[in-house]
């Protein structure tokens, strides 16, 4: 059975950093493509990163970029988003996600991910 479970939110001040892990059960972390997305108050879910399956890169949304990094440790089976410079703006509930034979044009496409985690609070204060 597939599980994702993400850790590592919390309260920061802008301008502060903060690491997301996400931890991955019943997988092979590098044959999933795996993705952060985040949702804030009375919005859609969008996304924010992704790393790709079998070493296919990494991909963020425009306004994280040179701010976020994803990274993936097989060893672990794990996705860290390592989140720096953040701004209120980023205030969100972050979820992990998983999915297989996700093709490039459809990773920004939540639909795509079979699976999901549980979410963690980010709060940035101004």
């Amino acid at each position: 059975q597939v599980r994702l479970a993400e850790s590592g939110g919390g309260l920061v001040q802008a301008g502060g950093s903060l690491s997301l892990t996400c931890t991955t059960s019943g997988v092979s972390v590098n044959t999933y493509t795996v993705a952060w997305f985040r949702q804030a108050p009375g919005k859609e879910r969008e996304f924010v990163s992704c790393i790709r399956r079998f070493g296919g890169g990494t991909y963020y949304r425009d306004s994280v970029k040179g701010r976020f990094t994803i990274s993936r440790e097989n060893a672990k089976n794990t996705v860290t988003l390592q989140m720096s410079s953040l701004t209120p703006e980023d205030t969100a509930v972050y979820y992990c996600a998983a999915g297989q034979s996700i093709i490039l044009s459809s990773i920004r496409g939540d639909k795509h991910y079979a699976y999901w985690g549980q979410g963690t609070q980010v709060t940035v204060s101004s």
